[in-house]
């Protein structure tokens, strides 16, 4: 390759490291055409999938101020670039990995910070973000119905309480505005 070309190269995986909110190295050595072409599908409504050289990777790296690819850049390289959700990203690499041992996920960046291997499987474990939003949802729902029915209550007994004091002073006030009821003689009717 001239050297225009690889500088070129290099600003285009530079840009990918930049618009992209993850990427996980990896090792695809033994993997045939075929499987590369499956895990390329099988990740790319979250990812892209590009093999690398990585020297030409090294240098896009540190021009994109991605430090988490140092000492990890040898033997045959591909990265992950993921500009969907990270955790799908992940599942699909390690979903893909465990059927073909020969995919070795090697380290990765999430926004900025490094993540190792292992933490790349932790990630991977996680439930989608569609599955966490509705278990937040439903937490903050039913914390909202307690704090509801907590703050109801006392209301609720409050408001009881001004009514029975309301509707005891009106039975009492009649009784004590009635006069009181004296035996009168009854009327002696005229004789003619």
């Amino acid at each position: 390759m001239a050297r225009p070309d690889k500088a070129a190269t290099v600003a285009e995986l530079a840009d990918k490291f930049r618009d992209s909110n993850a990427a996980v190295l990896t090792e695809y050595r033994g993997l045939t055409v075929a499987q590369l072409t499956q895990l390329r599908s099988s990740i790319k409504d979250h990812a892209s999938y590009t093999v690398v050289k990585n020297t030409l990777t090294k240098l896009a790296a540190k021009e994109a101020g991605v430090t988490a690819f140092e000492g990890h850049l040898a033997g045959p390289s591909a990265v992950a670039f993921i500009t969907g959700d990270p955790v799908e990203a992940a599942k699909g690499l390690r979903d893909f990995a465990k059927a073909n041992p020969a995919l070795v996920i090697k380290g990765g960046v999430l926004d900025g910070n490094s993540m190792t291997a292992d933490e790349i499987r932790q990630l991977a474990d996680l439930e989608s973000r569609e599955v966490l939003l509705a278990k937040l949802a439903g937490a903050m729902k039913a914390s909202l119905n307690k704090a509801a029915y907590l703050f109801a209550a006392p209301l609720s007994k409050a408001v009881r309480t001004v009514e029975a004091l309301r509707e005891k002073q009106a039975n009492a006030a009649p009784a004590a505005e009635a006069p009181a009821v004296e035996d009168a003689p009854e009327p002696v009717a005229a004789e003619s």
